[in-house]
């Protein structure tokens, strides 16, 4: 327990009562550090662990927090941040590219389990040739609707690579009063249906474990080759001037690509359209 005790002084001259200001408290009239206050916040968002086991925690401490004053403590402490959110917010939607995407998120309401989503903005210069550090901007809500990212974003213009989810479809709109988002398709997206179906490391696990091992596509196992082999080139163009790159890519990769859509579309054309391989090539191709 730490006691401030604050001595009130009065002047018998003007008769004024003067006494020394109270010590900075994150929350109003709060009795809780800030240390305690972020490892309350840190458990919470960044273990997962909820109030309730946090609060039994402490009790077998002997420290007993009630349930509903630590969820006062994580709105109260919410409030205090939203600054600091603003200020992220703002220095991530400034940028000339930004990167989004969106992950489920659970949460436990009372007698039921709700599946939310975490809509991840961020923005990362030094693969650009830029010097300024990576940050990320993230907004939890509970459901998927376009209006989300078309609201997020409404400010924003610039470049923003994304998926083919189509709530981001009217971002690209031309006539966008904010000014244009030009959509950059993500490889990375493209390529994950064509690993899952030739994960190798995935399978010797499965063989380790005494399970029964999945089917490898060679079709999957030859679209990861050969999309790893652009990545491959990326890496070595990483954070160079856009010069140096866009040279680099017409060099090197615009004939891997070229190869690349030659030989997809010739095996499409073997497929039916509900094989899975065939799904991923048009995933791409349409794009």
């Amino acid at each position: 327990m730490i006691q401030h005790v604050r001595e009130k002084f009065t002047c018998r001259e003007c008769e004024k009562i003067s006494q020394a200001p109270a010590p900075f408290h994150v929350l109003a009239r709060g009795w809780a550090g800030p240390s305690l206050l972020a490892m309350v916040l840190f458990e919470k968002f960044g273990q997962h662990q909820p109030l309730n086991r946090q609060a039994e925690r402490y009790a077998k401490e002997g420290v007993p927090i009630s349930l509903s004053t630590l969820a006062d403590q994580v709105g109260g402490c919410t409030a205090a941040l939203t600054p600091l959110f603003k200020r992220i917010e703002a220095h991530v939607l400034s940028a000339e590219r930004l990167h989004g995407d969106d992950t489920r998120s659970r949460s436990w309401p009372k007698a039921r389990t709700d599946t939310g989503r975490i809509w991840v903005y961020v923005r990362d210069d030094k693969p650009f040739g830029g010097r300024r550090r990576r940050r990320q901007h993230s907004i939890t809500l509970r459901d998927r609707a376009g209006e989300h990212p078309q609201a997020h974003l409404a400010t924003y213009t610039g470049i923003f690579q994304a998926d083919a989810y189509s709530g981001y479809g009217k971002l690209y709109e031309p006539g966008r009063s904010a000014g244009p988002i030009y959509e950059a398709a993500c490889w990375v997206h493209a390529r994950r249906p064509f690993f899952v179906m030739a994960d190798l490391a995935e399978n010797a696990r499965r063989k380790a474990q005494g399970k029964k091992p999945a089917v490898i596509s060679p079709l999957a196992l030859e679209a990861v080759r050969r999309i790893d082999a652009l990545f491959d080139i990326e890496r070595t163009i990483n954070g160079q001037s856009a010069e140096r790159r866009k040279a680099v890519r017409h060099e090197h990769s615009a004939p891997l690509v070229a190869d690349l859509e030659a030989w997809m579309r010739e095996q499409r054309a073997k497929l039916s359209r509900g094989n899975d391989v065939a799904k991923a090539m048009d995933y791409m191709l349409k794009r």
